[in-house]
């Protein structure tokens, strides 16, 4: 019997529950790399669902609120204020999963063991793993088949070492992400702080910080869609 094909894709974004970093420094989700990739792939036409570690809230960092922020960014935030549970997601039946950053990511993503699992199960799926700046902090614990870190030999980017020094944060979050991705075996790509760096290695899109939300987002539904059969 022929498989029927499917006209939408869908998409699971999964945000931090953390809201401080320590008991002077709030955190959480930074607004514009979850709300550029969630707009952008709903104008695609693709089902979103968003998913925390505990459901509920997830969190936005008030640095990331600013004046000069689109207003349509305002708009995604209710999505943030009743994440769906993960550990209560048919994950299976997603295409492709996102991790955005903020600092709230490097407290309890870079540790859950379910996004592992899940993480994991895309991967050797050959489903589009993608994440942003501190997103890449769930990859961690995501292994490969053999049982292999699957950032191993990989090419990737996150918030690299020196943009969190110039964020002052380096002494705050509980290790350099960059050092730990190097630690795992991934082979590490940077650009300038804070400019635009999407790498891609097979179905693995990372990319760098807040600037490269946008075309990370591009690059996954790029990814997912289809090709132009003429």
């Amino acid at each position: 019997m022929k498989k029927e094909n499917k006209t939408t894709n869908k998409i699971l974004i999964v945000t931090t529950n953390t809201v401080r970093l320590d008991d002077m420094h709030k955190t959480g989700v930074w607004l514009e790399e979850f709300a550029v990739p969630f707009l952008a792939f709903k104008e695609a036409g693709f089902e979103v669902t968003v998913a925390s570690p505990l459901g509920g809230e997830s969190p936005v960092d008030e640095d990331s609120l600013e004046c000069k922020n689109p207003t349509e960014w305002d708009y995604t935030i209710k999505e943030l204020k009743n994440t769906q549970k993960l550990e209560d997601i048919d994950y299976e039946s997603y295409d492709a999963i996102f991790i955005p950053g903020g600092h709230g990511p490097m407290i309890d993503i870079a540790k859950d063991e379910l996004l592992g699992k899940i993480v994991s199960y895309f991967y050797n799926s050959h489903k589009v793993v993608s994440a942003v700046c501190h997103g890449p902090a769930g990859l961690i614990n995501a292994k490969t088949e053999t049982q292999e870190p699957i950032v191993k030999g990989m090419q990737v980017t996150c918030f690299t070492n020196e943009e969190e020094k110039i964020a002052q944060k380096d002494k705050l979050v509980p290790f350099m992400l960059e050092t730990k991705l190097k630690q795992l075996g991934a082979f590490f790509n940077e650009a300038a702080p804070y400019e635009e760096n999407v790498i891609v290695d097979e179905n693995l899109i990372t990319g760098q910080n807040p600037a490269s939300a946008k075309k990370l987002a591009e690059t996954v539904i790029k990814k997912l869609s289809p090709k132009n059969p003429n």
